[in-house]
């Protein structure tokens, strides 16, 4: 494994992350069907022994139940996590709920961090990120949004219809980005909205089919939301500041999808590198042969780079700085690579790649919308070479936050 600079804390954290994983996750995956939906009883038992082991929501506070770890020491965690499909669960490290931990975290009240963020670390409940529209709503133009919410005396009230809300399905809690002011700037007059799933006039219009794998049962849903009433309690943050908010919950977000995934990728890996020192053709071992090892090597090289500029701009956001132009690469750049290595995976295992007794093809359906969640490849790309091209920033133009998955 490639070496980094990762603190005494961090590589202390991630290996006893990697035990858990080695001794309890994997196993649990192995003695699942390939593509078997995984109940909430086992997720709830992962869980319990990620807290034995000391891994545990470790990216929240420990006054809300987690470790309080810095965000730089949890990335090697998020990468051992990544490791299988129902790591990512058994630490509390899963979009989009640790997302939406993060940004109840730094804006929700205390009434609202009691009622939604401790029981989200715990587990008891799940959460939805509700803002990508269908059709002519918001998507990769976030100004296009199209749900409003009105005040109505001392209640607001959100009518809108969206999709790709992801864990919509199961959420007992939505959070909804709304348009609070019709006359102003979209990034200038949308707000963020805590709405419980169970309140009247939300309908949950069914779970849209897409590509990857539903091991964990989270699934993207379509919702409307007709004449939804909530309290001014149930904003997050400030109103008209829901655009700001949404950057502040998408850039560490992103740059978590990039470690879990790279994850991913080295197990896909290694377990190719395993198969091609055992499996005999044409003469030799499959791992003597050059194509072979030249396709693994530059997979790794990738790899371990995607790694490394998620790092880097780690340290950015740590020091203060928003990174707009690292996050897009890191998006880009790792989302590439690891659709890459998974999909060399695949070939070089064949048949036990497109079979489900390894997990790689489930790797395989997981990876490719990666790069369509969280802002598609063109989108990340066109921030980028705006600053490459050294063009001024459009006042009316933010990051991409079209997303779904996260």
């Amino acid at each position: 494994m490639f070496e980094f600079n990762d603190s005494e804390k961090a590589e202390e954290l991630a290996e006893r992350a990697e035990a858990l994983m080695e001794e309890v996750v994997i196993p649990k995956e192995r003695e699942l069907e390939g593509g078997t939906t995984v109940s909430a009883g086992t997720i709830s038992e992962l869980q319990a022994k990620a807290k034995e082991y000391g891994v545990y929501a470790p990216q929240i506070d420990e006054e809300y139940g987690g470790m309080g770890y810095d965000f730089n020491d949890c990335l090697p965690t998020f990468e051992q996590a990544g490791r299988s499909l129902l790591g990512p669960p058994a630490m509390r490290v899963d979009a989009p709920d640790e997302g939406n931990m993060h940004l109840l975290e730094l804006h929700g009240t205390e009434l609202q961090k009691e009622e939604y963020l401790r029981p989200l670390v715990e587990g008891e409940i799940h959460s939805g990120f509700s803002m990508t529209e269908p059709m002519q709503g918001a998507g990769s133009d976030p100004k296009m949004i199209q749900t409003t919410a009105e005040k109505d005396g001392d209640e607001w009230v959100i009518n809108g219809h969206k999709w790709w809300t992801s864990n919509g399905i199961r959420a007992d809690v939505l959070l909804v980005l709304a348009r609070t002011d019709p006359d102003g700037h979209p990034y200038d007059s949308c707000t963020v909205f805590v709405v419980p799933a169970e309140a009247d006039g939300v309908e949950i219009v069914r779970n849209v089919p897409h590509l990857g794998s539903e091991m964990t049962g989270t699934g993207h849903a379509e919702i409307k939301y007709d004449d939804v009433r909530v309290s001014e309690e149930n904003v997050l943050g400030e109103v008209g500041e829901g655009f700001t908010h949404v950057q502040e919950r998408l850039g560490p977000a992103r740059l978590t999808h990039c470690m879990r995934f790279s994850g991913m990728a080295e197990r896909a890996l290694t377990i190719t590198r395993s198969y091609l020192e055992e499996r005999e053709a044409f003469g030799s071992k499959i791992a003597d042969k050059q194509n072979a090892r030249f396709e693994i090597a530059r997979r790794e090289a990738e790899v371990n780079a995607a790694r490394s500029l998620v790092r880097h701009t780690a340290d950015k956001i740590a020091a203060g700085e928003q990174a707009r132009i690292g996050v897009s690469m890191s998006k880009v750049y790792a989302a590439q690579a690891t659709q890459d290595a998974i999909d060399t995976a695949l070939q070089y295992l064949g048949g036990n790649g497109i079979g489900k007794d390894l997990p790689v093809s489930d790797f395989y359906e997981a990876i490719r919308p990666f790069r369509i969640v969280d802002g598609a490849d063109e989108v990340h790309l066109r921030t980028v070479a705006r600053e490459a091209f050294d063009e001024h920033t459009d006042p009316d133009e933010l990051d991409p936050i079209t997303r779904f998955g996260e």
